[in-house]
């Protein structure tokens, strides 16, 4: 007991990890600097920082004329240093969360700041996936853009990333007949009830085309009668039908009549 509560009293002074703590691999950081490189001409002799690292003071590092920050920062003070990096003229080209990075922006919106949105999911070191974009202060008089180039990279890289690291699972087709996991959590997220009877199913884990190659069911499935193939096929166009309703349901906000003035006034 004296173990325990010493482990516990001790494991209070451990640094813990939060979302800030996404170390970056080295093929997505490598990528994504060669990326950089090119598109903003930087030559070899442009010193590269990377101020960010546990334990580190961002604000007390020593940032040469010319230098680039080009670096994974702490998310949650991401707007603190958007604001010390522009009010000393520090170029930079930081990684930041797709999702959130123009609420960021908003707040920032007195220097030159541009998001740059690429459409990829990065797995960190810890383990976290994060869906990424970057922000920059050297696209000077854009707010935002998407980067179809760097889209490309980033993916590439994260594939390499990911390869030895994580096990993907193969994508197979099944005949109407068989139904898997995956069509049950299809049928429920759609409020579909679709239920098979045991006596019009069976347990099956391998077809017997998929034996000579070795391949089999990932968790099982069922095999079932022709009447459930039926209902079964009728389930998946309703859940389509319903997939094609949610989509067109999604709210549309509209402009209020100051919003629009404000915009008649854009690029006056």
């Amino acid at each position: 007991m004296k173990n325990e509560s010493y482990e516990a009293f001790v494991d209070k002074f451990k640094p813990k990890l939060t979302t800030d703590d996404c170390y970056t691999p080295p093929v997505i950081y490598d990528a994504l600097l060669a990326w950089v490189r090119k598109e903003y001409k930087l030559t070899e002799e442009t010193p590269i920082l990377r101020p960010f690292w546990p334990g580190a003071d961002y604000q007390a590092a020593d940032y040469p004329d010319g230098c680039v920050v080009v670096d994974n920062p702490p998310f949650s003070i991401l707007s603190q240093i958007i604001k010390h990096y522009c009010q000393r003229g520090v170029r930079f080209f930081l990684f930041a969360p797709s999702l959130t990075i123009l609420s960021t922006l908003c707040g920032a919106k007195q220097f030159d700041v541009c998001a740059i949105y690429c459409d990829c999911d990065v797995t960190y070191e810890n383990g976290a996936v994060v869906r990424t974009a970057f922000v920059t202060n050297m696209e000077p008089g854009y707010a935002a853009r998407s980067a179809p180039e760097l889209a490309m990279i980033m993916k590439d890289a994260e594939a390499e990333n990911l390869r030895g690291h994580r096990k993907e699972l193969p994508k197979y087709s099944y005949p109407d007949e068989v139904i898997c996991a995956t069509n049950f959590q299809r049928f429920a997220h759609y409020g579909i009830d679709f239920r098979v009877p045991r006596s019009a199913c069976d347990f099956v884990r391998t077809l017997d085309a998929q034996r000579p190659v070795g391949k089999s069911i990932y968790g099982a499935g069922l095999l079932l009668s022709a009447r459930l193939t039926a209902e079964r096929a009728a389930a998946e166009r309703a859940a389509a039908e319903r997939a094609a309703a949610e989509r067109a349901a999604a709210e549309r906000w509209k402009l209020s009549d100051r919003e629009r003035e404000l915009i008649a006034r854009l690029g006056e």
